[in-house]
C-alpha cells in the first residue's frame, strides 16, 4: 500500500492558490482515478483506490500547510506504511512555474509543510514530487506570494503541470523513483510524454 498526500490548505480562501498545487495536483489524480475522498480521519480526507495493482490512499491534510505531518504520521500508523510508501506532492518556488522534480528524499528545502513532515516521521528519506510556481518577486512577501493566485497564462501551465504531476506520482508506484526521475525531470518530461501517459488513462 502507497499513501500519496497532495499538501495545502484547507477553505475556499486558498483554493488555486501558488501554495495548493499539492491540493489541485491530487484533485486532477482522484478524478482520473475515479477515487472519491469521502473519508475524514486523521484531521484529513482521503479515499482509497488501486493505481497498476497496487492500493493506494489520496489524502489532503485538512491541519494547514504548517502542520501536514498531525494528519500524516498518525494515517501512516494506523496503515502500517513506511517511508518508502508514502509520496508526497507540493509546491516549490525555486523551480519555474510548471516544472517537475521527482526526488526520493531530501530536506525541507525552507517548505513549512515538508518541514513538518520531516519532524513527525523522524526522516527525510520519502518520495516527493515537487512542482514549480515559481520565485517571488523580489518586493512581494513571501506568505502573500504563495498564498496568491497565478495570472491567466500561468494557469494553463499549471494544469498541464497537475497532469504531469499526478502522472509522476504513479511513475514512482509503477516505475521506482529513479525511472521516474528519468522520466519526468525537467526536459525528460516532455521528451517522454506519450511514455509518461501510460500511468493514468487519459481524459
Amino acid at each position: 500500500m502507497y499513501i500519496i498526500a497532495g499538501l495545502g490548505n484547507p477553505g475556499r480562501d486558498y483554493e488555486h492558490t501558488r501554495h495548493n498545487v499539492g491540493f489541485d495536483t491530487l484533485d486532477q489524480l482522484a478524478d482520473r482515478l475515479g477515487i472519491t475522498l469521502n473519508e475524514s480521519k486523521f484531521k484529513g480526507i482521503f479515499g482509497k483506490g488501486m493505481i497498476g495493482g497496487e492500493k493506494v490512499i489520496l489524502v489532503k491534510p485538512l491541519t494547514y500547510m504548517n502542520n501536514s505531518g498531525e494528519c500524516i504520521r498518525p494515517l501512516m500508523d494506523y496503515y502500517k506504511v513506511e517511508p518508502d510508501h508514502f509520496i508526497v506532492i507540493y509546491d516549490d518556488i525555486s523551480l519555474d512555474p510548471g516544472v517537475i522534480r521527482v526526488r526520493g528524499k531530501g530536506s525541507a528545502g525552507g517548505h513549512n509543510g515538508i518541514k513538518s513532515l520531516i519532524q513527525h516521521l523522524g526522516t527525510q528519506d520519502f518520495p516527493r514530487v515537487r512542482i514549480g510556481i515559481g520565485a517571488k518577486p523580489s518586493q512581494m512577501d513571501l506568505v502573500d506570494y504563495v498564498l496568491g493566485h497565478f495570472d491567466q497564462v500561468t494557469r494553463k501551465v499549471m494544469e498541464e503541470a497537475y497532469r504531469d504531476g499526478a502522472e509522476a506520482a504513479c511513475a514512482v508506484i509503477q516505475d521506482g523513483v529513479q525511472k521516474a526521475m528519468s522520466g519526468f525531470n525537467g526536459a525528460a518530461r516532455k521528451d517522454n510524454s506519450e511514455k509518461n501517459g501510460k500511468h493514468i488513462p487519459k481524459e
